[in-house]
């Protein structure tokens, strides 16, 4: 799988995940760290590559324009941690996940839980209709 490592993470995610296999860059390979959340989201659709991050912002650009790719990675409140202990739980996770970056997801880690949702899937379920 294509990942590209936002500027809140520490580069050395990347190291972890090409020793699993992966083909991953970090914003600062591109010298776009400083740049605008669109301009990491551009790249990231141009290479077919996963976001991962710390940012919920590339989420608000998905709904923005209303796109299906590229898949987003989320790291809610624990997207200081340690570069290893980061990859290790992606890459435990990644088997259960793939299918859904593939097809377009947002998939957020936080602190008790591991949450995914297909993108042009409903945010929410439409209140039920009254029988009046």
């Amino acid at each position: 799988m294509n990942f590209l490592i936002d500027t809140c993470l520490p580069a050395a995610i990347v190291d972890n995940l090409r020793r699993a296999g992966h083909d991953a860059v970090h914003v600062r390979h591109y010298g776009i760290h400083k740049a605008n959340d669109e301009i990491v989201f551009d790249r990231a659709v141009q290479e077919d590559r996963v976001v991962v991050s710390a940012d919920t912002r590339f989420a608000m650009i998905l709904t923005t324009r209303r796109a299906s790719k590229p898949s987003i990675i989320v790291f809610h409140r624990i997207g200081s941690g340690r570069a290893d202990a980061l990859a290790k739980l992606l890459l435990a996770n990644l088997p259960n996940i793939a299918e859904l970056l593939n097809q377009g997801s947002i998939v957020v880690f936080d602190e008790a839980r591991l949450r995914g949702r297909m993108l042009g899937s409903p945010l929410s379920k439409p209140a039920p209709e009254s029988a009046d």
